[in-house]
């Protein structure tokens, strides 16, 4: 069988009702839903599920299309960089598909849903037909605002399907293949927001920090504290543990303590076996020592 993870964020995270109208179709699908995780500051939603190829599109059209009529894009606000209603739609190969298959997939989704609901819509990450669209931080530069005025005039701005306009609601898409990638915030005991932007510069590859992070100083103004919050696109070779280590440190400079962090939606296991091998010093350790992991060969 092949699985493949589908995550797609969309830009509500504060009205429920509007919440579970988009997600309500998945029902439909035979996919597993894994983790609905919406983010009220963020005002944005993360699903993930995973199935067959053909069934996780079907799915991830019938959200999409639900986001597009229900969310209009003017009148949002929040604190996570965005320039759509189904903000970005990553597909993932888990299991028996490679991510060359992935990309096919993104490019068949992106191409329907541009047909569908005259949305622009770009590819992103590995199903990227240019350079400069890779990041993703780099396609949604400017937000749903930027790319409103932008659109139709700048040819760096042209998408990979639909219209060479804003739709004026639901605004544009990022449809993407990639690897795991893990939404990393870490929160500190402080309101102080430029603390929180100067140890995200600290940490981010595109000022100087980690390769595969990207990060961001945020405002939490119902706790009263400030966070960085992360995308930790290869955990392999930028370890969660190495990362907070430097944020910590980072925050010492200020005066400022790590209160907690948190990982929103799904982790793989390896990255806590990394965690508990590194801060436990463990010896020999073997990731078959995880009872759940053996349990799952096994068939269990």
């Amino acid at each position: 069988m092949q699985l493949v993870q589908c995550v797609p964020n969309f830009s509500e995270g504060r009205r429920d009702a509007v919440i579970e109208k988009i997600i309500e179709p998945l029902d439909r699908f035979d996919v597993e839903v894994l983790d609905i995780s919406p983010d009220p500051d963020h005002n944005r939603t993360d699903v993930t599920f995973v199935g067959e190829p053909e069934a996780v599109m079907e799915a991830a059209l019938a959200i999409a299309m639900r986001a597009v009529e229900h969310i209009d894009m003017t009148e949002h606000e929040g604190e996570h960089p965005r320039m759509g209603a189904i903000d970005v739609v990553p597909f993932v190969p888990v299991r028996g598909i490679s991510m060359d298959e992935c990309v096919a997939l993104a490019k068949r989704f992106a191409e329907r849903f541009a047909d569908e609901t005259d949305v622009p819509t770009f590819l992103y990450e590995e199903a990227a037909t240019r350079p400069d669209r890779e990041n993703l931080a780099d396609v949604r530069r400017g937000e749903f605002e930027g790319l409103r005025e932008e659109i139709g005039s700048n040819p760096d701005r042209e998408p990979d399907f639909g219209p060479s306009n804003i739709h004026e609601t639901a605004g544009a898409t990022a449809v993407g293949a990639r690897f795991f990638l893990i939404a990393f915030n870490v929160n500190l005991g402080t309101d102080d927001l430029e603390v929180a932007n100067e140890i995200a510069r600290a940490v981010r590859h595109s000022s100087g920090g980690y390769r595969h992070v990207k990060a961001m100083g945020f405002d939490i103004a119902d706790r009263g504290i400030v966070q960085v919050s992360m995308n930790m696109t290869d955990f392999r070779k930028s370890p969660l543990f190495r990362v907070f280590q430097s944020i910590e440190a980072e925050a010492a400079r200020y005066g400022v303590s790590i209160i907690g962090s948190e990982i929103v939606g799904q982790v793989p296991m390896a990255v806590l076996v990394d965690i508990a091998e590194y801060f436990l010093r463990l010896e020999d350790f073997d990731a078959e020592q995880v009872l759940e992991s053996r349990l799952l060969e096994a068939g269990a």
